[in-house]
């Protein structure tokens, strides 16, 4: 078993390096632009920044055929210093800076328009918290409710309450967080006015934040429980239909003696793994609401940075994203062997 969590361990190291890799040198292969905002000490501190991470390199001079001049023009240091002339280095000289940057200072450079000169990380840190929040009250919801309605369509196959179920999951399934989302603000937030029609913080206003997290919670949560109740009715129907339950009849159990003590906890093994799936798949779902419903989290972070050109808070939320995914990939494959103990990961 150690073996083999080493194994995956490493496969997703080289993993991650390869896509951030990859990433890096197509955000370093497009034009770096000077901030926005900020003012000419902005600029100068950021360009200051890029420096000292090895991404951009000075002259007291302007310097013909280095490349394009940043800015169009030299900053001064401190309003007295000596002006300085910043030019971008060439891109692999980036990229071995960056690597030693991050591996000796976990540093991912700062960002360059939307929170002028802060770390990128600790942006993408700051804004965990909410999009954290929204996604574990989801799984906590869609998690008892997907069990509880797919057990009922599986002691009942067939029948109406079973095709009830069954037609409510496929439509929930088919409809997309995001559209499910923008009727929630429509009916409730503005027509019926019963819940906030955008996002509240916690420090506004305690009790309009817990009115404003059940549309994205209900949004992400409805599609999730369509998930979970699918998947529990059909490993449900596969057990009961299984030769050891029916043996399990045979030596004198009754059918709810059976269901209870055989057919729930076998279908059950695979359920714990799938919540660790469904939870990093909102996670990555609720990028969309959070731009819809204007909570300003990770995700929204993601897209404000893409349409703001600020490529290194793009670099760290993509960095954010990879290795949770593949962490929960891990997570996942290790859950099988400690649920079940039939399976034996890694042996001969």
């Amino acid at each position: 078993m150690w073996k083999y969590v080493i194994k995956r361990l490493v496969l997703v190291f080289f993993t991650a390096f390869i896509v951030l890799s990859i990433t890096f040198l197509l955000y370093k292969s497009l034009p770096l632009d000077v901030p926005l905002a900020g003012g000419n000490d902005g600029v100068n501190a950021f360009l200051t920044k890029q420096f000292s991470l090895g991404y951009v390199i000075r002259f007291t001079e302007e310097t013909a055929g280095y490349g394009n001049l940043l800015g169009g023009k030299g900053y001064q240091i401190g309003g007295t210093g000596p002006y300085y002339y910043y030019y971008t280095r060439p891109i692999m000289e980036q990229y071995f800076n960056w690597i030693g940057n991050v591996f000796t200072r976990w540093d991912w450079g700062v960002s360059s328009n939307l929170y002028l000169n802060q770390s990128a990380m600790e942006v993408i840190v700051s804004k965990l918290p909410v999009t954290v929040e929204i996604n574990i009250i989801a799984i906590l919801i869609a998690l008892p409710l997907g069990i509880v309605f797919g057990i009922i369509a599986a002691l009942n196959k067939d029948k109406p309450v079973d095709n009830v179920i069954s037609t409510v999951v496929m439509i929930e399934i088919a409809l997309p967080s995001f559209v499910t989302i923008l009727y929630a603000i429509l009916i409730f937030g503005y027509q019926l006015e019963w819940l906030p029609a955008k996002f509240v913080a916690w420090e506004d206003d305690h009790a309009l934040h817990i009115a404003s997290l059940v549309i994205p919670v209900m949004s992400l949560a409805m599609g999730t429980m369509a998930g979970f109740t699918r998947f529990v009715r059909a490993e449900l129907c596969e057990v009961m239909n299984s030769d050891y339950l029916l043996l399990a009849r045979t030596k004198g159990l009754t059918s709810r003696q059976a269901i209870i003590h055989h057919a729930l906890r076998n279908s059950m093994v695979p359920v714990v793994p799938m919540v660790i799936a469904e939870f990093i798949g909102i996670l990555g779902g609720s990028m969309v609401l959070e731009n819809l419903y204007n909570i300003r989290g990770v995700g929204a972070i993601y897209v404000d940075a893409y349409n703001a050109k600020d490529y290194s808070l793009l670099l760290a939320n993509t960095a954010f994203y990879t290795l949770i995914g593949l962490s929960a990939s891990v997570l996942v494959d290790l859950s099988y062997g400690f649920i079940d103990p039939r399976i034996r990961m890694g042996a001969k």
